[in-house]
């Protein structure tokens, strides 16, 4: 028997398995959901979250960040967002199945159990922890406050007006954090980049609530895209201008150069763009200009880099 009868009659053998056949198919069902429970099909909010982190980690540096401070922060962004997919979806669960853009989730649909996701957001958090306990001590309770932050926002929907501020919030926490394990220390300017993100947050939030706001109305899910009804474009336009306003600041005083002014001048135009999307309220547009803040976040991290490879000119 030649060499390539004998390949293919092991693979026939494999394919023909009752592993192959009975056992892997619910296993990579069972993988395709975690993995969706997680969120890992749809990045944008990984990036979202990361943006600002490697903004604080190149500015807390001047350009030169520590790679072990890198590496721990990148795998950080995406275990946490990850995990607060998991017990969003998990608080969620009942509201996400009556929603038309949620109820397809693996939760909302049944096709996981709420002890499963508590199972996965438990491994995920671990490994959080894990990651943070190789860092300064400061950095491990700046996490601390974070990961409550992360746990208690899916159910501030139900009372707080403004959940997406508080989502700005937690999605600014790791800017502190950053700085400290970079200085040892978490300076005003760090505290001025956490509000400028924390206004960028609740603006582009307010977009995908504004996706989503006929349906919050009706199972009673606060939002800013309720709270700021007829005002809701003239809102995210001011948050995104007091945004921009914070970074330039930021410029100013560490006299920053053409480069970094070129990335807010970028982020400035995405914004135009967004407000052109949104002009309608037309659900479709706004999703779209959601996702474009990947851009915004991506145009102010390249204008930090080339600031410190090129100069300050």
């Amino acid at each position: 028997m030649s060499l390539y009868q004998t390949w293919h009659s092991f693979t026939q053998r494999i394919a023909n398995s009752s592993f192959a056949t009975r056992t892997l198919p619910p296993m990579l069902a069972t993988m395709s959901n975690y993995a969706e429970l997680m969120r890992l099909n749809k990045p944008i909010g990984i990036f979202l979250l990361l943006w600002p982190t490697l903004w604080a980690i190149w500015l807390a540096s001047y350009g030169n960040p520590n790679e072990h401070v890198f590496l721990i922060f990148v795998l950080g962004a995406v275990l946490t967002r990850s995990a607060g997919c998991v017990i969003n979806d998990y608080a969620d669960r009942e509201f996400d199945a009556r929603v038309q853009r949620t109820k397809n989730r693996p939760l909302a649909d049944k096709r996981l159990e709420p002890g499963e996701a508590l199972f996965v957001f438990a491994g995920l958090s671990l490994l959080a922890v894990a990651l943070v306990l190789s860092l300064d001590r400061i950095v491990q309770l700046l996490a601390l406050a974070g990961g409550v932050m992360i746990v208690s926002y899916p159910f501030f929907k139900r009372f707080f007006v403004l959940p997406q501020a508080y989502l700005g919030a937690a999605f600014s926490w790791s800017i502190p954090m950053a700085y400290a394990a970079q200085t040892g220390s978490v300076p005003r300017l760090a505290w001025l980049l956490v509000i400028a993100n924390v206004l960028w947050t609740t603006a582009y939030d307010t977009m995908y609530a504004m996706v989503d706001r006929e349906d919050d109305l009706k199972i009673g899910i606060k939002s800013s895209a309720i709270l700021f009804g007829d005002a809701d474009c003239a809102m995210i336009g001011l948050m995104q201008t007091m945004a921009l306003l914070a970074l330039l600041l930021i410029g100013l005083d560490m006299k920053l150069g053409v480069w970094y002014y070129a990335g807010l001048g970028a982020a400035a135009l995405f914004c135009v763009y967004q407000q052109y999307l949104i002009r309608d309220r037309d659900p479709q547009a706004c999703f779209r200009a959601f996702l474009n803040n990947n851009y915004v976040g991506l145009a102010i991290f390249v204008g930090i880099v080339l600031n410190f490879e090129f100069g300050s000119i």
